[in-house]
């Protein structure tokens, strides 16, 4: 594998999965496969979860981790071909992202979308920006439609608590207070596609993902439905796909509580909006998966970062 940029570059999930549990199990195994290799970490916006997880990932795996806030401490990049560069942007990404190619052995980048202009977003110009003018391997930290690693961290953790062999999961849409990205949502999706389970995924009318990426996964409109017999319930705001961008939805009904809960598990990806997305009651119960799944983010990191040095 030279590039992890989405969960469609997982051949076999459950080969994965097994992979990353053993990892897990003893994650200093592999100490000497990143020995002198170093893993750059581009963040064009705001992280906790996802920067300290994969530079322990990098550590697990011997490897020297540098970390730089583009956003706030690089010249501003353009992304343009034959752009006249007399506004704001001072350094073009390929000489960018050659120039960071000759520190790093891998580089890893996460940048948001606009969620202002739909096609510019699914384009996903940063990533396959550094993708083609970069000499080494890219991981997509987050991207305007995707984040391949925290799907697979989910993955992971669904596997690991789940009894039955074809556990019931629930995506579910929930309110928040301003316009969020589609990537947690779109990866979840497409990872639970490529697991056995029965998925379903619940939100308001107007809020459907992109149909590319649901394909034949049931969307029901009415939570209640949705969750019966639910065994994992994760939870994600997104904004509209089809009026872009737009909140058109703030009904607090769709908040989840212990009761509509049930026996499920509750997952989220992190941070939360406590009492507006979930309830206090659901975050502190024995209910609540959210900090296993972080701590899972170290081995879904380190699960890619060695199968990219073995091919190095």
């Amino acid at each position: 594998m030279k590039n992890y940029t989405s969960i469609n570059d997982i051949d076999n999930i459950n080969n994965w999965i097994a992979e990353a549990k053993t990892l897990k199990e003893s994650p200093l195994k592999d100490i000497e496969l990143g020995k002198n290799k170093t893993l750059g970490l581009l963040f064009f916006n705001s992280s906790l979860r996802t920067r300290l997880s994969t530079q322990k990932a990098a550590l697990n795996l011997g490897m020297n981790p540098i970390v730089m806030n583009v956003s706030g401490d690089a010249w501003g990049i353009e992304f343009g071909d034959g752009t006249v560069m007399n506004g704001n942007t001072a350094e073009h990404i390929k000489e960018a992202a050659a120039v960071v190619s000759q520190y790093c052995d891998i580089i890893a980048v996460r940048a948001f979308p606009s969620l202002t202009d739909k096609v510019k977003d699914e384009s996903e110009y940063v990533l396959n920006a550094f993708k083609k003018h970069a000499s080494v391997p890219v991981v997509n930290m987050e991207s305007a439609t995707g984040h391949p690693l925290q799907g697979l961290t989910d993955a992971i953790t669904i596997s690991e608590h789940a009894k039955t062999k074809k556990p019931k999961v629930v995506l579910s849409w929930a309110p928040h207070i301003k316009a969020l990205p589609h990537a947690v949502a779109n990866s979840f999706t497409q990872a639970m596609q490529k697991m056995d389970v029965e998925f379903v995924i619940a939100n308001p009318e107007g809020y459907n993902l992109s149909p590319e990426i649901t394909g034949d996964t049931p969307i029901i409109h009415d939570q209640n439905e949705a969750f019966k017999d639910a065994d994992f319930v994760y939870v994600k705001n997104w904004s509209s796909y089809d009026d872009y961008g737009k909140v058109l939805n703030t009904d607090p009904n769709w908040m989840i509580t212990k009761e509509k809960l049930g026996d499920a598990k509750f997952m989220h990806c992190l941070p939360v909006r406590r009492n507006l997305i979930v309830e206090d009651a659901v975050l502190d119960s024995d209910s609540s998966l959210v900090i296993e799944q972080a701590n899972n983010r170290t081995y879904a990191a380190q699960l890619v970062l060695k199968k990219i040095l073995k091919n190095l």
